[in-house]
Parts: structure tokens; sequence; C-alpha cells
């Protein structure tokens, strides 16, 4: 073999080896990347779909909602998915059993009054300024006002105000009132419909 023929030959298994190389690198980059995503949708984040419409305009039925729950302390205006099953899962085994969302009014220690004529909520006497809600808070149920929130507890009200089970009623939680040990994690972003993907700040 002239030396032209084995120049060409180890150029040519020199090329063939960076291809391995690289190949083999982007394998790498590919499986440590979907290792990464799977241990921070299984410990960190988790993907819950909404049902329901009482927390319109903010979410909607079907919308896929990113919840975390590292580290996290349920606080004053928090939208909360709080699980309602005994494995404290966000499996939806029935409909009566499968997650809530709501939105966090007040937390332990605070008291809540609403006046259901005016349709006002208060928190330790101080009205609450609620954009985000649909409607005002007319709808009562079989909880009585004023009341107390317990220690390691939250109260929590949808935004349909008038199209919500929440802590007005005594069907939810321990007498509306929700362990924050059920509360899943915050939602923070919505990834479906895309025409609404978006944070939930």
């Amino acid at each position: 073999m002239g030396f032209w023929q084995k120049r060409r030959q180890k150029t040519k298994e020199a090329e063939e080896t960076t291809w391995t190389e690289e190949l083999f690198e982007w394998a790498d980059v590919i499986v440590t990347s979907v290792i990464a995503v799977v241990i921070i949708f299984t410990l960190i984040f988790k993907v819950v779909s909404i049902r329901g419409d009482s927390m319109l305009d903010t979410v909607h039925e079907n919308d896929k909602i990113i919840i975390t729950n590292i580290g996290y302390t349920p606080k004053n205006g928090d939208i909360v998915v709080i699980s309602r099953n005994m494995d404290n899962s966000i499996e939806d085994t029935s409909s009566d059993s499968s997650p809530i969302i709501k939105r966090v009014i007040a937390t332990a220690g605070q008291t809540v009054d609403i006046d259901f004529a005016l349709g006002v909520v208060y928190v330790d006497g101080v009205q609450l300024d609620e954009p985000y809600v649909k409607t005002p808070t007319n709808l009562s149920y079989d909880v009585t006002f004023p009341v107390r929130v317990p220690d390691n507890c939250i109260f929590v009200l949808g935004d349909n105000r008038n199209d919500s089970l929440d802590s007005r009623s005594s069907e939810i939680g321990d007498g509306g009132m929700i362990d924050v040990r059920y509360v899943l994690g915050r939602a923070v972003f919505r990834v479906f419909p895309f025409n609404r993907f978006g944070g939930l700040e």
C-alpha cells in the first residue's frame, strides 16, 4: 500500500472513530437528559389534569397543571391541589376522590369572615382584594362565620365562588378546613392547552 493510500485509510479510520465517539456522546446526553426529566417530574414536579369549573377563569377543566411541593408551605393567595384520597395520591379513583384545586385564603391562626350579601371576604378583619374571582362570594353552605383556621390547616375557596365546593362546606376536609398534609403542591404552571400556556402566579 502506497503512502497516500495509507494516509487516506488512516484519515477514514479517524473520521469513523470521531463519528462513533460523537454518536456515543449524543446518546449519553440524551439518556442523561431523560433520566433528569424523570427524576424532576417524580420528585419535584407533578402534572395534574384539572376537573371541574370551580377555579374559572383562572384554571379551566382539562387544563394540565404543573404542581410542586418540595419544601412547600401554603401561603395566602397560592393555588393548591388537594388530595381527597386516603393514600394522598393524585390518581382519579372516582369522581368523589379526585384531587381538587383551590386558592388558599387563610392559614393557621387567621380568622375568616364572609359578608355573603356583599360577596366580600375578610381575613383578620381586612377585606381581601380579589381581582381573580369570577363571581362574588354570595353562595354559602353550612360553615358558620367568622371561623378561625386551626393549626396545620388552611382555608380555601374556588375563584368561581358561586360554583365551588370549598371551605364554606363541611363536606370538604375537616369541617371545611384542609389539613396541610393533604396539599399535594402549589400550582405553578399551565402546560396545556397551548393557547393558555404559562405561569399561574
